[in-house]
């Protein structure tokens, strides 16, 4: 069984920015990450047409921390050719697709140490080494390591009603194209509801609108239209590094009303750009008189269920919030579940300890509310009289460290720093191995540019 100074759970941003913060800082230890998926992608059930990423293009995988890096977005667009022709789009924000393919593009940089198709199924503690953990993956394989970084994104929220729906015609957002793509080959879509009022639901009901032409689509939300986001400068300063410092040192009570404060930031509120165009083209279908966008505001969802005894389509029933009314949404082919993801914690919609930790859970600290406890250093304390080897959580701390942590690139690069140099110090790497490894490879680096410079062949 192969032992490795740090596995990595996960290969997405959060972890592809560990990986360069590795290589940058010339850690000299083993390390290797398992990722489910077949090869490098980022959402690619949300690749919607015109759809942007809704922050700055130099807040991506480096340029804060590192901006002479060869993986900043902006050394991609360079390589790629499409420099100028990015500059000359006017687009505030990038496409999604084409930050898509940055992501893939800087992952594949790290192949050689990523195990691809391979899903992790529980993370224990070695019985013979408690320096160790054994990570096992549902192939069955054991792997040993040093430390673990746990990044394999939130879970999705799936809420109680839809708990026993088909899942192959009810399906969160993360599955969308392909499922959807497997109804529509199947029949027609006539009817698509999607539940929801956030950016991605809104992003949702405009695809939809284009992608079926033919088909009805109903929106279902609690509030009362869509919320503009706010992006006012002073509430952008959530995404600063001083703000994580002065939201983890706050109390219960302090994360609570700041949290009130802020929601709108990053929850239940849509850009400008995205409302100012479904709005536009619902007024457009009014005046054809072919109204296909039906807007059930105000409403909760009181059940969901196969309508009859027809070929699998759903119906919903409804009660609007402020007058009690209830009502019946019928004939839906698909439902879009635009309903967000679990964050740490114990209410609902939450949770107390992401799943790929469960067998864990005995040996670590928690707080007062039953909560992991998780450190300024994004790292897990074990419990009194237990010990735990090194374990970190990149990318799902938003309960602990703020809205920088709520699956935004905007402080990825800071965080893959704080990771590298609380793992660094916690693997006390030897100092002496680490300046061998960084004599090697600068003197490889010097005969490399020796050779590129004079054209030699150096032996």
């Amino acid at each position: 069984m192969q032992t490795y100074d740090i596995v990595g759970v996960g290969f997405g941003p959060a972890n592809i920015a560990l990986a360069i913060a590795l290589e940058e800082y010339e850690f000299p230890g083993s390390r290797l990450f398992l990722e489910r998926r077949p090869g490098p992608s980022w959402q690619p059930e949300m690749l919607l047409p015109g759809s942007d990423i809704q922050n700055h293009p130099c807040r991506d995988l480096v340029t804060p921390r590192n901006p002479r890096s060869r993986y900043t977005f902006m050394n991609f667009l360079v390589e790629n050719q499409r420099l100028f022709d990015h500059l000359n789009l006017g687009l505030e924000f990038p496409l999604r697709y084409e930050y898509a393919q940055y992501v893939s593009w800087v992952a594949d940089f790290f192949a050689g140490e990523v195990r691809y198709g391979t899903a992790v199924e529980s993370l224990r503690l070695d019985p013979h080494d408690a320096n160790l953990f054994i990570v096992t993956t549902e192939a069955g394989e054991s792997i040993r390591a040093r430390s673990v970084v746990v990044a394999p994104g939130r879970t999705p929220l799936i809420p109680s009603v839809f708990a026993e729906c088909d899942p192959a015609r009810v399906f969160h957002l993360t599955q969308f194209n392909q499922r959807l793509e497997a109804l529509a080959t199947a029949a027609p879509l006539q009817h698509i509801a999607v539940i929801g009022g956030s950016q991605s639901a809104a992003e949702l009901v405009l695809h939809l609108r284009d992608r079926c032409p033919d088909a009805q689509i109903s929106n279902v939300m609690r509030a009362y239209g869509y919320r503009l986001k706010d992006t006012s400068q002073f509430s952008e300063h959530v995404y600063f590094p001083e703000f994580v410092d002065y939201y983890y040192n706050l109390s219960g009570d302090g994360k609570k009303r700041i949290n009130q404060h802020l929601h709108y930031t990053n929850y239940s509120s849509v850009d400008k750009d995205v409302i100012t165009s479904l709005y536009a083209r619902m007024y457009e279908d009014k005046l054809r008189q072919a109204e296909r966008i039906r807007m059930a505001s105000s409403s909760e969802i009181l059940s969901c269920g196969v309508q009859g005894a027809t070929q699998g389509q759903l119906q919903l029933e409804v009660r609007e919030v402020n007058t009690g009314a209830v009502a019946k949404i019928e004939n839906i082919d698909a439902i879009v579940l635009a309903t967000g993801f679990r964050n740490l914690g114990v209410g609902e919609g939450e949770e107390s300890c992401p799943a790929i930790l469960q067998g864990l859970q005995d040996h670590l600290a928690h707080n007062q509310n039953g909560i992991l406890h998780i450190q300024r250093d994004y790292s897990l304390s074990a419990r009194e009289g237990h010990a735990v080897p090194p374990l970190f959580l990149n990318g799902l701390c938003e309960s602990s460290h703020g809205y920088g942590d709520a699956g935004s690139f905007s402080l990825l690069a800071l965080r893959a720093r704080d990771i590298y140099e609380s793992l660094s110090d916690k693997l006390n790497t030897d100092q002496n191995t680490r300046t061998s490894a960084q004599k090697q490879r600068k003197a490889a680096c010097h005969t490399d540019r020796v050779a590129e410079f004079t054209g030699a062949e150096v032996q």
